[in-house]
């Protein structure tokens, strides 16, 4: 596989939206999103209309239509891989970037009857394990569930107060947030249950632009071991996997954001534009390389 892909998804109007009698501006074909400028005053096409090629564009702005996009697809096209990269023994992250109130959390979580990526890849993880089990590999799974709010660090699997916690760089394992609850779980219920109970500690909001709009980046971790035989000698491979959901980037003038939601907003496009950064760089430190 490789080592990164981009996927667009586009989704339904929402109520506000549908009230606004919006126009709909975005186009999809094949693994190509065209985007059309209503506010150039010109004819020319080529100036109106760009296209821009990822390695998926969803449509599920429509469910009748023929080339929607459901939950499962996206999980198909996306989550397998990531669980295939957790067996073989490879990291693996999935984020969700995108405005407020863009779908970032349905996609990732989505809900009890049209469960997004986070489930769908917990119950996969689980259901493979169990099939490896009768062939002798044993497995331990342990999970964390982190958020970001303001540039401060919560826990998200029991209760926390006002202190931060954190962030450590190990000489060997690379950055870790000290004192973060890591729990052992043995099946997918239990699993579940840790998402459930750090779902329900996050930090969200009400906006102009999002009824439930999320005011923290949210880290959900998998720390997957498997240990087995191989050629009669013991083994253990150890992989993570990190599953995020950001907080959306905002325009302080279309949330109609003020005092503690205005500060929330300037933190969360400060971070994400850090991250954009860093990606960036990420991107030319690959290109030299090759």
């Amino acid at each position: 596989m490789a080592s990164v892909k981009v996927a667009v998804r586009v989704r339904p109007f929402n109520e506000r939206e549908r009230e606004n009698d919006s126009q709909l501006i975005i186009q999809m074909r094949g693994n190509t999103t065209g985007i059309l400028n209503c506010k150039a005053n010109t004819r020319d096409e080529s100036i109106r209309y760009k296209e821009f090629t990822f390695d998926y564009s969803y449509w599920s702005h429509d469910e009748d239509s023929e080339n929607y996009a459901s939950q499962e697809m996206v999980y198909h096209d996306l989550g397998t891989e990531v669980v295939e990269c957790a067996f073989e023994g490879y990291n693996a992250c999935v984020f969700a970037y995108g405005q407020t109130g863009s779908g970032k959390t349905f996609t990732m979580m989505g809900h009890q009857e049209n469960q997004g990526l986070i489930p769908r890849i917990c119950k996969a993880l689980f259901d493979r394990m169990s099939e490896n089990s009768k062939r002798g590999t044993t497995h331990k799974v342990q999970v964390s569930y982190l958020e970001i709010y303001q540039e401060r660090v919560a826990d998200l699997l029991q209760r926390h107060d006002n202190n931060s916690l954190k962030v450590r760089q190990h000489p060997t394992k690379g950055p870790y947030v000290e004192g973060l609850t890591t729990c052992l779980v043995t099946n997918y219920g239990h699993i579940q249950n840790c998402i459930d109970r750090g779902n329900a500690l996050r930090t969200t909001a009400s906006t102009n632009m999002n009824d439930v709009s999320s005011r923290s980046h949210a880290i959900f971790t998998i720390t997957f071991v498997q240990a087995g035989y191989c050629d009669g000698v013991p083994s253990e491979t150890v992989s993570k996997i990190h599953l995020v959901d950001l907080a959306g980037s905002e325009r302080a003038d279309s949330t109609g954001a003020t005092g503690k939601r205005l500060k929330e907003g300037a933190y969360i496009n400060k971070s994400l534009v850090t991250l954009g950064s860093v990606i960036s760089k990420l991107a030319e430190l690959s290109t030299e390389k090759k």
